[in-house]
Protein backbone atom coordinates (compact mmCIF):
# COMPACT_ATOMS: atom_id res chain seq x y z
CA UNK A 1 0.00 0.00 0.00
CA UNK A 2 1.09 3.56 -0.62
CA UNK A 3 2.14 5.67 2.03
CA UNK A 4 0.70 8.81 3.12
CA UNK A 5 2.57 12.03 4.43
CA UNK A 6 -0.09 12.07 6.96
CA UNK A 7 1.54 12.14 10.91
CA UNK A 8 3.21 8.85 11.96
CA UNK A 9 1.21 6.21 13.34
CA UNK A 10 -1.82 6.56 11.68
CA UNK A 11 -2.87 4.10 8.40
CA UNK A 12 -1.65 4.60 5.47
CA UNK A 13 -4.52 6.07 2.54
CA UNK A 14 -4.49 3.44 -0.54
CA UNK A 15 -2.65 4.94 -3.72
CA UNK A 16 -5.98 5.55 -5.22
CA UNK A 17 -9.61 4.36 -4.33
CA UNK A 18 -11.67 2.96 -6.99
CA UNK A 19 -15.42 2.78 -6.92
CA UNK A 20 -16.60 -0.07 -8.67
CA UNK A 21 -20.23 0.88 -10.13
CA UNK A 22 -21.93 -2.20 -11.24
CA UNK A 23 -24.77 -4.31 -11.23
CA UNK A 24 -24.83 -6.13 -7.56
CA UNK A 25 -28.27 -8.49 -7.98
CA UNK A 26 -27.38 -12.07 -9.25
CA UNK A 27 -24.81 -14.62 -8.25
CA UNK A 28 -23.16 -14.51 -11.73
CA UNK A 29 -22.99 -10.30 -11.51
CA UNK A 30 -21.73 -10.52 -7.89
CA UNK A 31 -18.76 -12.76 -8.78
CA UNK A 32 -18.27 -11.34 -11.67
CA UNK A 33 -17.46 -8.42 -9.85
CA UNK A 34 -15.46 -9.73 -7.77
CA UNK A 35 -13.13 -10.98 -10.20
CA UNK A 36 -12.58 -7.73 -11.69
CA UNK A 37 -11.72 -6.06 -8.74
CA UNK A 38 -9.48 -8.51 -7.90
CA UNK A 39 -7.83 -7.81 -10.71
CA UNK A 40 -7.95 -3.98 -11.02
CA UNK A 41 -6.04 -4.36 -7.37
CA UNK A 42 -3.69 -6.83 -8.67
CA UNK A 43 -2.65 -4.37 -11.09
CA UNK A 44 -2.91 -1.20 -9.16
CA UNK A 45 -0.30 -1.62 -6.61
CA UNK A 46 -1.29 0.10 -3.34
CA UNK A 47 -4.87 0.52 -4.94
CA UNK A 48 -7.98 0.02 -3.02
CA UNK A 49 -11.31 -0.99 -4.88
CA UNK A 50 -14.43 -0.28 -3.47
CA UNK A 51 -17.31 -2.92 -3.76
CA UNK A 52 -20.96 -1.59 -2.97
CA UNK A 53 -22.54 -4.97 -3.10
CA UNK A 54 -20.11 -5.92 0.19
CA UNK A 55 -22.03 -2.54 1.81
CA UNK A 56 -24.21 -3.81 4.63
CA UNK A 57 -25.39 -2.35 7.91
CA UNK A 58 -26.07 -4.33 11.20
CA UNK A 59 -24.83 -7.54 9.54
CA UNK A 60 -27.51 -7.38 6.86
CA UNK A 61 -27.80 -7.07 3.39
CA UNK A 62 -31.01 -5.38 0.97
CA UNK A 63 -32.97 -4.81 4.13
CA UNK A 64 -35.97 -1.62 4.08
CA UNK A 65 -34.34 -0.50 7.04
CA UNK A 66 -30.60 -0.16 6.55
CA UNK A 67 -31.56 1.49 2.80
CA UNK A 68 -31.18 5.38 4.24
CA UNK A 69 -27.42 4.04 5.34
CA UNK A 70 -26.35 1.91 2.97
CA UNK A 71 -27.41 5.23 0.36
CA UNK A 72 -25.49 7.57 2.83
CA UNK A 73 -22.61 4.74 2.48
CA UNK A 74 -22.45 4.54 -1.17
CA UNK A 75 -22.55 8.37 -1.50
CA UNK A 76 -19.80 9.32 0.82
CA UNK A 77 -17.26 6.15 -0.74
CA UNK A 78 -17.99 7.99 -4.26
CA UNK A 79 -17.35 11.44 -2.91
CA UNK A 80 -13.57 10.33 -1.43
CA UNK A 81 -12.85 8.37 -4.72
CA UNK A 82 -9.81 9.18 -6.87
CA UNK A 83 -11.94 6.88 -9.58
CA UNK A 84 -15.05 4.94 -10.43
CA UNK A 85 -14.77 2.42 -12.70
CA UNK A 86 -18.79 1.88 -14.36
CA UNK A 87 -19.93 -1.45 -16.01
CA UNK A 88 -22.63 -0.76 -18.61
CA UNK A 89 -23.66 -3.24 -20.11
CA UNK A 90 -26.86 -4.62 -20.71
CA UNK A 91 -29.24 -2.91 -23.16
CA UNK A 92 -29.78 -0.14 -20.63
CA UNK A 93 -27.38 0.65 -18.12
CA UNK A 94 -27.97 -0.47 -14.66
CA UNK A 95 -30.48 2.39 -12.95
CA UNK A 96 -28.01 2.81 -9.81
CA UNK A 97 -24.98 2.44 -11.74
CA UNK A 98 -26.35 5.38 -14.03
CA UNK A 99 -27.04 7.12 -10.89
CA UNK A 100 -23.66 6.72 -9.46
CA UNK A 101 -22.31 8.19 -12.60
CA UNK A 102 -24.37 11.54 -12.65
CA UNK A 103 -23.15 11.95 -8.67
CA UNK A 104 -19.59 11.02 -9.85
CA UNK A 105 -19.32 13.09 -13.00
CA UNK A 106 -21.12 16.35 -10.70
CA UNK A 107 -18.24 15.85 -8.20
CA UNK A 108 -15.43 15.79 -10.91
CA UNK A 109 -14.44 12.44 -10.46
CA UNK A 110 -12.89 10.80 -13.23
CA UNK A 111 -15.45 7.62 -15.12
CA UNK A 112 -13.95 5.40 -16.56
CA UNK A 113 -16.92 3.09 -18.42
CA UNK A 114 -16.48 -0.56 -18.99
CA UNK A 115 -18.47 -2.19 -22.03
CA UNK A 116 -18.18 -5.87 -22.47
CA UNK A 117 -21.79 -6.18 -24.24
CA UNK A 118 -21.28 -5.83 -27.96
CA UNK A 119 -24.49 -5.12 -28.96
CA UNK A 120 -24.87 -1.48 -29.74
CA UNK A 121 -26.25 1.80 -28.04
CA UNK A 122 -27.13 5.17 -29.19
CA UNK A 123 -23.87 7.18 -28.79
CA UNK A 124 -20.52 5.70 -28.01
CA UNK A 125 -21.58 2.11 -27.41
CA UNK A 126 -24.52 2.79 -24.67
CA UNK A 127 -26.92 5.90 -23.71
CA UNK A 128 -25.48 9.28 -24.67
CA UNK A 129 -26.11 11.04 -21.15
CA UNK A 130 -24.06 7.78 -19.96
CA UNK A 131 -21.40 7.66 -22.29
CA UNK A 132 -20.40 11.08 -22.09
CA UNK A 133 -19.95 11.33 -18.16
CA UNK A 134 -17.30 8.82 -19.07
CA UNK A 135 -13.46 10.61 -18.89
CA UNK A 136 -13.01 7.29 -21.07
CA UNK A 137 -14.52 4.41 -22.40
CA UNK A 138 -13.15 0.24 -22.75
CA UNK A 139 -14.43 -1.94 -24.93
CA UNK A 140 -13.68 -5.10 -24.48
CA UNK A 141 -16.08 -7.90 -25.66
CA UNK A 142 -17.24 -10.60 -23.88
CA UNK A 143 -16.16 -13.08 -26.46
CA UNK A 144 -12.61 -12.70 -24.73
CA UNK A 145 -13.93 -14.26 -21.49
CA UNK A 146 -10.92 -12.48 -19.69
CA UNK A 147 -10.98 -10.36 -16.82
CA UNK A 148 -6.93 -9.93 -16.69
CA UNK A 149 -6.99 -8.37 -19.69
CA UNK A 150 -10.08 -6.40 -19.19
CA UNK A 151 -8.57 -5.45 -15.89
CA UNK A 152 -5.47 -4.32 -18.04
CA UNK A 153 -7.19 -1.92 -20.74
CA UNK A 154 -9.07 -0.78 -17.96
CA UNK A 155 -5.74 0.37 -15.69
CA UNK A 156 -4.02 1.70 -19.03
CA UNK A 157 -7.06 4.34 -19.38
CA UNK A 158 -7.34 5.02 -15.37
CA UNK A 159 -3.70 5.97 -15.74
CA UNK A 160 -3.92 7.33 -18.62
CA UNK A 161 -7.12 10.01 -17.21
CA UNK A 162 -5.24 10.38 -14.12
CA UNK A 163 -1.98 11.92 -15.58
CA UNK A 164 -4.29 14.44 -17.92
CA UNK A 165 -5.62 15.37 -14.58
CA UNK A 166 -2.30 16.16 -13.08
CA UNK A 167 -2.74 13.41 -10.84
CA UNK A 168 0.09 10.72 -9.31
CA UNK A 169 -0.36 7.60 -11.22
CA UNK A 170 -1.26 4.59 -9.06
Amino acid sequence: MAQDSRAPGLAPRPAVKVYLSAPIFTQAERQWNRRLAAALEAQLPGAAVVLPQDFRVEDRYNDRRTFESIFAKCLGELASAGAVVAVLDGPDVDSGTAFELGYAAARGVPIIGVRTDYRAGQDRGTNLMVGRACARLVFNMSFREDTVALAADIVRKLRAELAARGKPKP
